[in-house]
């Protein structure tokens, strides 16, 4: 049985997209803005680089009760006690992560196609996010953008939690909304913000009113 997915905001780090280069000052009010999970994916990092940013982001949600993810490493998962990790198409399979990591931790993936999401429910993932639904630079690489028809096939075809991303912004909710869709992930709809607080704020309340406290 998959473990509960208790968010509706998944913002994903890029240091490189907050404006001045701090990004725990960025996360910081990104959580007083509502958001309850965070994969810390800075892909040009080193473990022993990532090690201290992993253990102050783990402070910092753990000061929010917000849940901390760590993009494909599940060695610094487990040395900072974070919440579970984010795999994607290069990573470890999704059983030999939950053996690593116990029953309780999150495992996310990500995901590209309908018959992706179908596997990662099968081998026990616990969400997956699905994009790029619209272009945007950081997910270019990836192909092509899913678009919302496929989208809108995946919300009500998915057996686990689905958070749209690519693109996404606050303007373009009601899209993901009409598609089916009641969650998120972003990284510059809040880190690039001038008020990544009033930015995540605006975002859940969009999203799913109810999540905001």
């Amino acid at each position: 049985m998959a473990n509960p997915v208790d968010f509706n905001l998944y913002l994903i780090t890029d240091r490189r997209q907050v404006p001045g280069g701090d990004l725990l000052s960025a996360v910081r009010a990104a959580l007083r803005g509502g958001v309850r999970a965070v994969q810390l994916r800075e892909k040009d990092l080193t473990a022993r680089e990532l090690l201290p940013l992993a253990r102050e982001l783990r402070s910092l949600t753990s000061e929010f009760g917000a849940k901390l993810l760590i993009n494909d490493r599940i060695d610094l998962a487990l040395a900072v006690a974070a919440d579970g990790v984010h795999l994607g198409g290069h990573s470890l399979p999704v059983a030999e992560a939950r053996a690593l990591l116990g029953p309780t931790k999150l495992i996310g993936l990500s995901t590209h196609h309908q018959e992706e999401i179908s596997r990662a429910a099968r081998e026990g993932a616990d969400f997956v996010t699905f994009g790029p639904v619209w272009f945007t630079p950081s997910k270019a690489p990836y192909g092509a953008p899913v678009g919302l028809d496929a989208l809108r096939q995946a919300c009500a075809d998915a057996p686990l939690p689905v958070f749209p991303l690519g693109g996404v912004n606050a303007a373009r909710i009601p899209e993901l909304t009409t598609a089916g869709c009641s969650r998120a992930a972003c990284i510059g709809a809040v880190l690039a913000a001038p008020a990544p607080e009033n930015a995540a704020r605006d975002l859940l309340r969009l999203i799913s009113p109810d999540s905001l406290q």
